[in-house]
């Protein structure tokens, strides 16, 4: 029995244009999706930054969602008007830099090491790092380690105790096994290339999206770390970070909580003298601390997809 071909062209066209309406609908709907994660995400952000840049008498009312009702910069002048906040904001800038590049280089050749299967060694301290992923020898014994090797009251105690990441070594061992094949790095041998000039001329090149993503992954560990200082350099006011001073500023906002709630209500009779409230100092705390990361994120964005992903994949 013989088909006419106009049938069989009408129904491939049908088919066709069934499965367009079907793929046109799916995407509408993942983009409708999208739109709303975006929204849900973004939303809280802009929040924070509209009640930062709000009256604070004024926020107490509620009511602010995208923009601010009564601007003021008051909040943020609260903030800076203590020199600590821009002496700690030097040393939170030390700390970043500093932290994150010896870290990540400490990481880096740890990494490299273990990525070389003629290292005899490399399965018995893999899993010594895992095991140090779960357990830990506590707070004080730890506290007492620091002291014990006078890292107390110095700037070093930021530096030193981070500079091996056991989850930064697994994810940049699997990355330079994943991607960098074993016969770059035994042509670089054969024409007489050491170990390190491997490391420096081969490897390190071809492994910058799983650099950059642990510079990114440091950074924003030592910028927002503040228990730290508050465990080994309390009393030292020159090693303060910005973390901590903000910390400093919240809980002396807490305490005063009585005299804003009477500005709060000459506020009410009329007098709106400026005060400043638990939740305008947040919100403007939040807007300080979480700036320079955003700043730097967009930079190192195009190569943290790849060097997580790829890093991810053998463990």
């Amino acid at each position: 029995m013989s088909t006419n071909p106009a049938t069989i062209k009408q129904k491939k066209y049908n088919r066709l244009l069934k499965d367009g309406v079907s793929g046109l609908i799916f995407d509408i709907f993942i983009y409708i999706m999208l739109l709303f994660v975006f929204i849900v995400t973004l939303y809280p952000f802009v929040n924070i930054i509209a009640i930062s840049f709000n009256d604070a008498i004024d926020s107490l009312a509620g009511g602010i969602h995208f923009w601010p009702r009564i601007y003021t910069s008051y909040n943020y002048e609260q903030i800076f008007k203590d020199s600590a906040i821009i002496d700690s904001t030097v040393i939170s800038v030390l700390r970043t830099v500093i932290g994150s590049l010896s870290t990540t280089a400490c990481c880096f050749i740890c990494a490299y090491a273990l990525s070389r299967k003629q290292y005899v060694l490399r399965l018995f301290i893999t899993r010594v790092l895992v095991f140090t992923m779960y357990f830990s020898g506590g707070l004080i014994p730890y506290y007492l380690l620091m002291k014990s090797l006078g890292f107390v009251g110095s700037f070093w105690v930021y530096i030193i105790p981070a500079l091996v990441s056991a989850w930064n070594i697994i994810v940049m061992r699997s990355f330079i096994e994943q991607s960098i094949p074993d016969s770059f790095i035994e042509s670089a041998h054969i024409d007489g290339a050491s170990e390190f000039r491997t490391l420096l001329t081969i490897v390190t090149p071809l492994s910058i999206p799983v650099i950059a993503t642990v510079i990114l992954w440091t950074s924003v560990g030592q910028w927002n770390s503040w228990f730290d200082v508050y465990l080994y350099n309390n009393t030292k006011s020159n090693l303060s970070t910005l973390q901590f001073e903000l910390q400093k500023v919240l809980q002396k906002t807490i305490t005063s909580a009585s005299s804003t709630q009477v500005n709060y209500t000459a506020g009410l009779m009329g007098d709106r003298a400026q005060a400043t409230t638990p939740q305008a100092t947040r919100a403007a705390m939040t807007v300080v601390a979480t700036v320079p990361i955003l700043c730097v994120y967009p930079f190192l964005q195009r190569y943290f997809i790849h060097g997580l992903t790829l890093g991810g994949i053998k463990g």
